[in-house]
């Protein structure tokens, strides 16, 4: 999962990041990858290897657009799993302390019946980034469907879904730290 810029380019940045921040959306990731996205923060190139790759964001604005996307994926993939009853963009979500997205299964009972509702809550950030950030991310929560746990059939049925996956989530951690060290990526 090498991090290449393709083209010498730059931009102009505000924040400049000090040597020894940490990068907390890249906590887990080799020292090598850490360190090669800190150079690419320092010579300016990370805003111009995103926009490269990933030149605008998705157009799935509300809830609605969202919710009928995520089942049309689910449905692609995952037929025989169970059906969601909600996926919402929560501003209470926490990318860095809680995840990019979380699945809620939660059950009741009524009368001798018991229900599950399976719901999807994605951060609010991702409300304005590219496709395939949001695709990562509902793939993710659509496998907690059938695997509980991050087991190796749980990134199996990830990459089944997504082949790409984990450099998806990867250049998603990226787009995060660009953020947060730099500044909004796409225009209003």
């Amino acid at each position: 999962m090498d991090v290449h810029v393709s083209e010498d380019r730059s931009v102009s940045e505000d924040k400049p990041v000090s040597e020894d921040k940490p990068l907390p959306y890249l906590t887990g990731y080799a020292p090598r990858i850490v360190e090669q996205v800190r150079q690419l923060l320092a010579d300016e190139k990370l805003g111009p290897w995103l926009l490269e790759r990933y030149p605008r964001c998705h157009g799935l604005g509300n809830e609605r657009a969202l919710y009928a996307y995520a089942v049309e994926l689910k449905n692609r993939h995952m037929r025989q799993a169970p059906a969601l009853q909600k996926v919402v963009y929560d501003p209470k979500l926490h990318v860095l302390h809680n995840a990019l997205g979380i699945h809620k299964r939660t059950s009741r009972i009524h009368g001798s019946r018991l229900s599950t509702r399976n719901e999807i809550r994605i951060a609010t950030v991702f409300r304005k980034a590219p496709q395939a950030f949001l695709d990562m991310i509902l793939v993710h929560e659509l496998a907690h469907l059938r695997e509980l746990d991050h087991n190796r059939a749980f990134y199996q049925l990830c990459r089944h879904m997504l082949p790409d996956y984990e450099q998806l989530e990867l250049d998603a951690r990226l787009y995060l730290t660009y953020k947060e060290c730099v500044g909004e990526l796409y225009e209003a």
